[in-house]
């Protein structure tokens, strides 16, 4: 007890000290575990979830249990960060088992101090492994009675009150073959439990589905909560009351909670008295800068005028209430619209193989869709103020308020108002004619530090790749602004050096050169046949990919080995099921495939890298964090290009070795890490197994 009265004295001390920031948060972390060291709670905590994951510990009754010192070893730093209240940076290598390293010490910890514990993850396979599998384990083993609960985006919930509405007015809102889609989400709806579009057994268009969703400023809980049959309503009871909410990095950061707590109140980031897990956090620095960031798509503004009204097909909001003037506003606005990204498409210039432009100065062009649209939304408030039906007079309030943050998004991108974000337009669709306004920060860092590392905030940071070779994982750590969060590198308990060979063609010419296809496909036929297909192969081109599969698709029906190749055809999800069940197929895939794919076993025994995954230049935001970093003494190669392509290439060896029993090849059919002076950069950060350098 004194030490903890301690503590809270040391604590207004520092607070008071005319220290920067950084310095302050340094002098808590080094108090907080000098507590830990002497506290009556702390090592007792860290001995109970050691503990737990000893030979002989609770989670030995299991008979899947396989004693790992490095998870182990990874408990027991969540649960030092948890007890002193702290962050902490931890890499844990593959097949250490890190969702019970952090789910363990995170649901303990949280019952036994009444907190709620958020877990962030950046997949949907991974959210589910945690609610289907991990959870139930934790909740199994510990015999502890605690709820979970899955958030999604509330767009991805129905809402029975707007379904009904929409049923009502099927006439007005929607087209013939519309209307057969809201008939049958109309049945599913009847019968789902959690009321998810991913329940669905077809896909919705979006027009008829943002119909029919939850919307913040229509399905509230106002509304729809009391009824007891809204299912995002109840999801959010659900997460509310739970010991455990999971939820994905982008929802996270649309929830976060304003910092406007009153003083002497729990602080949080989406609850008073939480704290977070972030797992796959390789990807927070890109999900943060988009969700800092703004979007405005000629497309998305087309389509919310047509929810109030479609000139051509006459359905709409609009419609259903017979107001002729707001009508013709957003008849207006469309034609506006047009003309307004007519100007834009004119006044910048891309190039042949880029769908970016980088906009450099403000002003762009004039802003001809304020006027339109300020006319638009006063002329559909002024006619929700006539209707009485709450409902559908929420539905056109939120009409709107959608159409003055578009016009907010519009100024904010022609003014530039924000001098630390970069400014692009982007070609979208199939044929590249839908233009889209786009701003991003470019340093994420310094708005994600008081965010997630302020005073009284506890925040776990977790990756299999964090690192780009050295142990202190500082290049991670900068990117998001932990610079002064501890750091763990915990190695993978797997034996490389007997389960993995890695075979670096010395001989492959330089990407540049005119031969460089014809010997990409040469190498790739001789690798494979080693093994006999079963084989993943990463692209950086989706260009080079198809013209590669298109070269070698005589050589698989030669040998009899499936070709499967990303964007002919058929969707990711069913390119892996159908690689895992097909023993000898062969897998090209490019960006998506490079990490978060897992396949276990004979099916990926091999995977061969075909250049060294370096970021194009050519996009404006990896362009203007280069020119930052030039601009301030640094080599932004280095500095920037180098680590990140590490980080990838890690990311694409670890699909290879996903079990203790798995062997296989990795063959890097890129001479640059053998030619190159960075080239030992790659090398030492890999995986601990042996390399054989094939030079004919």
């Amino acid at each position: 007890m004194l030490e903890k009265l301690q503590y809270k004295c040391w604590k207004i001390s520092i607070e008071e000290l005319p220290l920067s920031e950084e310095l302050k948060y340094s002098a808590e972390v080094i108090t907080s575990c000098f507590v830990i060291s002497l506290g009556e709670t702390g090592p007792l905590f860290y001995d109970e979830i050691r503990d737990i994951f000893s030979e002989t510990g609770l989670l030995s009754k299991s008979s899947d249990f396989e004693y790992r010192a490095e998870q182990q070893d990874m408990a027991g730093e969540v649960a030092l960060a948890l007890d002193g209240q702290r962050a902490l940076v931890v890499e844990a290598g593959t097949g250490v088992g890190k969702s019970l390293a952090y789910l363990i010490p995170a649901v303990k910890y949280a019952i036994g101090n009444e907190k709620k514990a958020v877990i962030s993850t950046h997949t949907i396979n991974l959210q589910e492994q945690l609610m289907g599998k991990d959870l139930p384990i934790v909740q199994k083993l510990l015999g502890l009675d605690f709820h979970a609960a899955l958030l999604k985006g509330r767009q991805n919930y129905v809402c029975p009150l707007r379904l009904r509405r929409a049923m009502d007015q099927v006439g007005d809102l929607f087209t013939t073959s519309e209307q057969e889609e809201i008939k049958e989400i109309w049945q599913w709806a009847e019968g789902t439990h959690d009321g998810t579009r991913s329940d669905l057994d077809f896909e919705p268009s979006l027009k008829v589905w943002l119909q029919v969703c939850s919307e913040s400023h229509i399905c509230t809980q106002r509304i729809c909560g009391p009824k007891g049959n809204c299912f995002f309503q109840e999801a959010r009871k659900k997460a509310q009351s739970a010991t455990v909410l999971v939820v994905n990095h982008s929802l996270f950061f649309s929830m976060l909670a304003p910092d406007e707590e009153e003083e002497g109140e729990e602080k949080g980031f989406l609850v008073p008295n939480d704290f977070v897990i972030f797992d796959e956090a390789h990807t927070l620095e890109s999900v943060a800068a988009k969700a800092l960031g703004l979007r405005l798509s000629q497309a998305g503004l087309r389509f919310d005028l047509q929810r109030l009204y479609h000139p051509k097909t006459g359905k709409g909001l609009l419609k259903t209430i017979r107001a002729t003037d707001a009508m013709e506003t957003a008849r207006t606005v469309i034609e506006a619209t047009d003309d307004f990204f007519d100007e834009i498409g004119e006044a910048v210039t891309f190039n042949d193989w880029g769908r970016e432009c980088r906009v450099r100065e403000p002003e762009l062009v004039d802003n001809t869709l304020a006027a339109p649209l300020r006319a638009c939304w006063q002329a559909v408030e002024d006619a929700a103020e006539d209707v009485r039906d709450e409902t559908r007079r929420n539905e056109l309030k939120d009409g709107a308020r959608r159409l003055r943050e578009m016009h907010g998004a519009i100024k904010m991108f022609l003014d530039q108002e924000d001098e630390e974000s970069v400014y692009w337009v982007e070609k979208g669709g199939n044929e590249g004619t839908s233009l889209s306004l786009n701003a991003a920060p470019i340093n994420v860092s310094d708005r994600l530090r008081p965010i997630l590392f302020g005073p009284d905030k506890c925040c776990v940071m977790t990756s299999a790749t964090l690192g780009t070779g050295g142990e202190s994982l500082d290049y991670f750590r900068e990117r998001v602004g932990a610079q002064h969060v501890p750091a763990v590198q915990i190695g993978s308990p797997f034996d490389y050096q007997k389960q993995m060979t890695i075979y670096v063609i010395k001989s492959m010419p330089d990407p540049r050169d005119d031969d460089y296809e014809k010997m990409l496909v040469h190498w790739i036929e001789r690798v494979i046949k080693k093994t006999e297909g079963k084989a993943f192969v990463l692209f950086t081109s989706h260009r080079l990919l198809r013209s590669v599969a298109e070269s070698m698709q005589d050589f698989f029906d030669d040998h009899g080995w499936q070709l499967l190749a990303q964007g002919v055809g058929m969707p990711r999800q069913k390119m892996i099921e159908e690689f895992r069940n097909d023993t000898h197929s062969v897998l090209f895939g490019t960006e998506s495939f490079w990490a978060g794919v897992d396949v276990p076993g004979e099916s990926l025994s091999n995977v061969i890298i075909t250049r060294l995954p370096f970021a194009v230049p050519d996009h404006p935001l990896t362009a203007a964090r280069l020119e930052e970093i030039e601009a301030s003494g640094g080599n932004s190669f280095m500095q920037y290009s180098v680590p990140e392509a590490i980080i990838k290439l890690r990311q694409g060896v670890g699909r290879l070795i996903r079990s203790e029993k798995d062997e296989g090849m990795v063959v890097i059919l890129d001479n640059r890490v053998v030619t190159k002076r960075y080239g030992k950069n790659f090398l030492s950060a890999l995986p601990p197994a042996p390399v054989k350098i094939v030079s004919q």
